[in-house]
């Protein structure tokens, strides 16, 4: 059973939609529909506060920070249709550079693995997905999908960089190739391939049968295949598994009591959190025969603001 150490009391103002601790778990980020985005120290178990950031004129859904090797970055975006990225500088934040290239609420942001170099993926309500790339000195090029999620994009994540194929063959040259996989308001988890300088739509994956909330490609450490998470309005959780990225066998993790909102996997990808309306959050793990089993669920703390779905 997995218990609460510690609670942080953000003093947001309204609902928290997202909290994220960064590369080296010392500093923890939160936004909220009160427009703000707060980063606390949360070094030997305290929180302070080091930060409030004001430049969204929005609910805030999501946020991300960036590896270390490119500085202290954090990504935020919001119902603004804005995505804003922060930058630390000789310990004060400042912002660093703002996207206003979605005509609808942005619902998602997310970092591309280092190895691909400084790049933010972005999905939104207008149903695009957007592709922001640092080009040094002159600035952040912007590529989009357009038209990825028909009535909007939730959630968009990306692939390994590290990935099964790469592994077990290292004594090769690799071509890192980078994806991203998206779930959307169309019931659909989507798998997008870079190829030159645009993105194709490689895999359409049709299980669910209400909005796709969340989607999360686990970390590819010590596996032999690749391994997708998706959740829905329709209560269930989707595993998707593929050893090339072509073909993809889903497995119904469960049937939830109520609607699905987030999934994130641990840090070497063998467990699975999953949060939604039933105010809990639930632990899942393969076990070696390959069965899937429930080993915690948490009922989120009385007096916790509780972490909520990115709503349209």
């Amino acid at each position: 059973m997995v218990t609460v150490l510690n609670t942080i009391d953000t003093g947001h103002e309204d609902m928290v939609h997202d909290a994220e601790i960064d590369y080296y778990g010392l500093r923890l980020a939160t936004c909220s529909s009160d427009n703000s985005v707060k980063v606390y120290d949360i070094k030997n178990g305290a929180h302070t506060l080091l930060e409030e950031l004001k430049g969204h004129f929005g609910p805030v859904w999501q946020v991300a920070w960036s590896h270390p090797k490119y500085g202290n970055l954090l990504a935020s975006c919001s119902y603004d249709r804005k995505v804003i990225i922060w930058k630390e500088i000789q310990g004060k934040w400042t912002k660093y550079h703002e996207y206003s290239g979605h005509d609808s609420s942005v619902n998602s942001v997310q970092f591309a693995p280092s190895e691909h170099g400084l790049i933010l993926a972005t999905g939104s309500s207008d149903g695009s997905i957007s592709i922001l790339t640092y080009q040094n000195d002159s600035g952040w090029d912007a590529k989009k999908i357009q038209n990825a999620h028909a009535i909007g994009c939730n959630a968009v994540s990306w692939c390994p960089a590290i990935t099964p194929e790469s592994a077990f063959h290292s004594n090769q040259p690799q071509t890192l190739v980078k994806r991203i996989v998206s779930g959307g308001c169309d019931n659909l988890v989507k798998i997008w391939r870079e190829d030159g300088d645009r993105w194709v739509e490689e895999n359409k994956l049709e299980v669910h049968s209400d909005w796709v909330r969340d989607v999360a490609w686990a970390p590819s450490v010590a596996m032999n295949r690749h391994i997708i998470a998706s959740c829905s309005q329709d209560r269930r959780v989707v595993i998707w598994s593929s050893e090339d990225c072509q073909s993809w066998t889903p497995t119904i993790l469960h049937t939830f009591d109520d609607v699905v909102w987030n999934v994130s996997w641990s840090l070497n990808g063998n467990i699975l959190a999953i949060s939604g309306g039933d105010n809990k959050i639930h632990l899942w793990k393969q076990n070696i025969e390959g069965v899937w089993q429930c080993i915690s669920d948490v009922i989120k703390g009385q007096g916790q603001t509780p972490v909520e779905q990115r709503a349209l």
